[in-house]
């Protein structure tokens, strides 16, 4: 599933359609893709996860999912999900989730959880962490309405940055490690987005999918952790279990 900063990423490498008319526009998504055709892209935003084409009175969400894929100006074999044509040029998104929201996109999202955002608020953050008192770290760092952006990659980094194990409980995790915790959720996501642009991201992996600890040579364990079962890596010996 991409993370926030890929979503970020896809943003940047369509600004050419900014302000362009959509002249034709298929797909087998299930939204009325008839009000797409000769409307004007006012702006692209994002949210965490989600890829939002706004129009005058509503916009289009788009949701990658586990597999979805996008191609600018080509096409795969498979037919996509939505497909929007310009003057010049075409986007094309596959194997996503496709809504429309109405009215103004302000109205649909609070841009204050979102780690890469401009408006991304720490202090909110941390008392919506400490109001989760009795879960799992690794649960906590997947809520997309606290922390929108942040993917199982940037949980694993994180958690091993801080030298934290995925299953400690919130309300027995030291505050200093809490705002350690949730400053390096923004930091390690913009440098995720830095080393992704150079196509070099696997490369500054230290927890995900790795099998020995660079700081005890030791066996990482894996495991599906929390509530949300997902993947952690994460080493015994200097991941500290706060429970």
């Amino acid at each position: 599933m991409p993370e926030g900063p890929s979503t970020l990423i896809l943003k940047e490498e369509v600004q050419q359609f900014t302000g362009q008319k959509i002249i034709s526009v298929s797909g087998n998504t299930h939204i009325d893709i008839s009000r797409l055709k000769d409307k004007t892209i006012i702006a692209f935003k994002t949210w965490g996860k989600h890829f939002l084409i706004c129009f005058d009175s509503f916009t289009v969400k788009i949701h990658m999912l586990m597999f979805g894929t996008y191609r600018i100006n080509e096409r795969k074999i498979s037919k996509p999900r939505l497909s929007l044509g310009f003057e010049k040029g075409e986007i094309n998104f596959y194997t996503c989730s496709v809504k429309i929201l109405e009215g103004d996109i302000n109205s649909h999202y609070d841009w204050s959880v979102d780690v890469m955002n401009e408006n991304w608020n720490p202090k909110k953050a941390k008392t919506s962490v400490d109001n989760m008192e009795s879960k799992m770290i690794c649960d906590v760092l997947l809520d997309q309405d606290v922390f929108s952006g942040v993917g199982n990659i940037i949980k694993n980094e994180v958690l091993y940055r801080c030298y934290v194990h995925p299953e400690s409980i919130v309300e027995k995790i030291p505050p200093h490690v809490i705002s350690q915790l949730i400053a390096e959720c923004s930091i390690y996501s913009f440098e995720f987005l830095y080393w992704k642009k150079k196509f070099e991201l696997k490369q500054h992996w230290e927890a995900y999918t790795k099998s020995i600890c660079l700081r005890c040579n030791l066996p990482f364990e894996k495991k599906q952790t929390g509530e949300r079962k997902r993947r952690s890596f994460f080493c015994t010996n200097c991941q500290q279990l706060y429970k």
